[in-house]
């Protein structure tokens, strides 16, 4: 994953150059939580968060389309949570994470396994009830137990409301009758792959964003890249021929994250052990780093 021997130019500053860890209250914070232990499937995406880190060194500071430099906004790097996973890890992540929302306004974590939407979201505001929660992903992660298929279940078992909840892409032949009957059950908003094909990613967004924010709550948003195109997610062991594409996935990352009312995204279930040669995942996954802070810069 090494990025040594990349050219220097003072003239194009590269994203890795942005986080100021000695920041206690910047603007956007980046968080490790390199869960991996508890995943229905082996996985090494305990190593995903050093790769992300280093692609960053790889693109600029500058998004030409609304001509955002993101120097412009205050970033900091908070490392990485050890240990994150089982209830000792959970504990873990909910110290770290009690008081973040009152020093950033965006943090986004990153995985680590889709478990950490759990861990991180519970230990933002410890009571759920009163959050909304838009999914990116392939799969409903309504399934029992503790795993990266139940963030979503063990969310709605803390209290969050299932009519807070939005689910995008969600896959034909990646989920169970079983498991979308208990979507339905507890009122959850679902917003299929078919269904995307037939509106715009603005107007999916923005009835998303208006869903989970009702009243104005908080917003956690949870990307889990399985719900790409596996040819440009083949990091992740989950990811379907037929999802979303990275320009799509980047520019909802941009669209929610541009809402002060969202205040924290994960992103999650990419192995970066299994990436492609050209690292295409990883890079995908710095990319949309990149875009949320873009999002920030806009509010």
């Amino acid at each position: 994953m090494s990025v040594q021997g990349l050219s220097k130019d003072e003239k194009w500053p590269r994203a890795s150059t942005l986080f100021d860890s000695s920041l206690n209250n910047a603007d956007f914070a980046l968080l490790g939580i390199p869960a991996h232990k508890t995943s229905l499937s082996p996985t090494s995406a305990h190593l995903t968060p050093a790769a992300v880190r280093d692609a960053l060194a790889r693109y600029s500071t500058f998004a030409e389309s609304t001509d955002t430099d993101l120097r412009s906004v205050s970033m900091t790097d908070l490392g990485d949570i050890d240990s994150p996973d089982f209830a000792d890890g959970e504990s873990r992540v909910a110290d770290f994470s009690a008081d973040l929302l009152n020093k950033h306004k965006l943090i986004v974590a990153l995985g680590g396994d889709n478990s950490i939407t759990y861990s991180f979201a519970k230990g933002l505001w410890n009571d759920v009830k009163n959050i909304g929660v838009v999914a990116f992903d392939a799969h409903h992660d309504l399934r029992d137990g503790e795993s990266n298929g139940s963030p979503i279940w063990r969310l709605i078992q803390a209290g969050l409301p299932g009519k807070n909840i939005v689910q995008i892409g969600i896959a034909d032949f990646a989920n169970s009758s079983e498991y979308a009957d208990r979507a339905k059950q507890h009122g959850i908003t679902v917003i299929s792959r078919a269904e995307m094909r037939n509106a715009t990613m603005p107007e999916l967004i923005s009835r998303a964003l208006d869903i989970a924010g009702m009243q104005g709550r908080d917003i956690y948003v949870d990307v889990d890249v399985d719900v790409c195109d596996r040819s440009v997610a083949p990091a992740c062991p989950a990811s379907l021929p037929g999802g979303i594409s990275a320009d799509e996935l980047r520019h909802a990352v941009r669209l929610v994250a541009s809402d002060k009312r969202v205040r924290a995204l994960d992103i999650t279930e990419i192995d970066a052990s299994i990436d492609s040669d050209d690292q295409r995942t990883v890079r995908l996954a710095a990319l949309l780093v990149l875009e949320a802070a873009a999002g920030l810069a806009s509010r």
